[in-house]
This record gives structure tokens, C-alpha cells and sequence, in this order.
């Protein structure tokens, strides 16, 4: 697929048909991932899938602060991405000293950048995903069971769209998000 149509095209979806993502997909899906850029090429970013419908009420009943929108979303999916990091790499040169004054920001930014990959890569084969960012990571670790060195990034439910998805959203004018300097 190409990049660009693949940018323009992927859109959060969240009515998924009553079929689970065979877990070769999954395993291919993440696969890609894996060649997101990091800082220092650490490779933080770290794929939890839960495929379980038992593990998934509970994400939804413990894990989302029973935001609705993510509450009803989990409800439909068949497939939910814990994406979490290792905690305390990213930003960091040598030594145990952050190398800029973002700190750890880093690691969420290095999420970040692996989470729009998986989305894409997901998109790539077929598979539709939303992103969710109203979390209680420190709950949804728990359901899971991250290490203690991981912390939760965000919920990416993912699988195979039901029905045609939505026409893009309006953006903004390329006008008001770019601007150039000159000396």
C-alpha cells in the first residue's frame, strides 16, 4: 500500500465485526512495528495483546475511568494492544542523566511514534484500530500484567471494521500549521 494513501486513509474505527484477528496477523502486525524509530534505538515500545472477551470487560469496566466513549468501544472489539515502555531509557545518553530538558517525555514521545506505526502497519493488513488515551494505566497494567519496569502508554483496540468507515474529517489549511523562518 502506499504511504501516502495509507496516511490519508487510516481512521479510528470502533464497530469491528463479531471476528477476531488471528493471532499470526497480530504477530505480523507488530513485526512491522517493530522498525519504529526510538531514541538511541532503544526499542521502549512493548505490544500486550489481549484477545481474551473476559480480559476485555475488565479493561473496560477497570481500565478506562469509565470514559463511555472507550467504555462502548471496548464493548465491540475483539482485540485490545496494551502498548506500554520500559521506563527510563528513552532521553537518555549515557549514565543514568536525561540529555535534553523534555527528561522522560521521550519515552511517551517513542510510544508515540510505535503507536501511529501499529496503526498503520494494522491498517496496512486490513485491521482497523483506535487509539485511547482516557486510561487508568496503573489498573490496566494490573489486568495484564506489565512488568514493574513498563508503564502504560495507551489502548489500541483493533479488528476488522464493520461497515464502511467515516469520510475524513475536515483539517486545517496547510497555511495555519506551517510556518517558515528566515534569518
Amino acid at each position: 500500500m502506499d504511504a501516502i494513501k495509507m496516511i490519508k486513509e487510516r481512521r479510528s474505527v470502533r464497530k469491528f465485526k463479531n471476528e477476531k484477528v488471528d493471532r499470526e496477523t497480530m504477530t505480523e502486525i507488530v513485526s512491522i512495528s517493530r522498525w519504529a524509530p526510538s531514541w538511541g534505538n532503544f526499542q521502549v515500545a512493548r505490544y500486550t495483546l489481549v484477545d481474551d472477551r473476559t480480559l476485555i470487560r475488565k479493561l473496560a469496566t477497570d481500565g478506562v475511568d469509565g470514559f463511555i466513549y472507550n467504555v462502548n468501544t471496548l464493548k465491540e472489539a475483539k482485540g485490545v494492544a496494551v502498548l506500554s515502555f520500559v521506563k527510563g531509557k528513552s532521553g537518555k545518553l549515557e549514565g543514568d542523566d536525561y540529555a535534553t530538558s523534555k527528561a522522560n517525555v521521550w519515552e511517551v514521545f517513542d510510544a508515540g511514534i510505535a503507536c501511529q506505526t501499529f496503526c498503520l502497519a494494522a491498517h496496512a493488513k486490513g485491521v482497523g484500530t483506535c487509539i485511547m488515551g482516557v486510561i487508568n494505566d496503573t489498573s490496566i497494567a494490573g489486568i495484564v500484567g506489565l512488568p514493574d519496569d513498563e508503564t502504560v502508554a495507551a489502548l489500541i483496540v483493533y479488528g476488522y471494521e464493520d461497515g464502511e468507515h467515516a469520510n475524513p474529517t475536515p483539517r486545517k489549511n496547510v497555511d495555519e500549521i506551517l510556518r517558515f523562518v528566515e534569518a
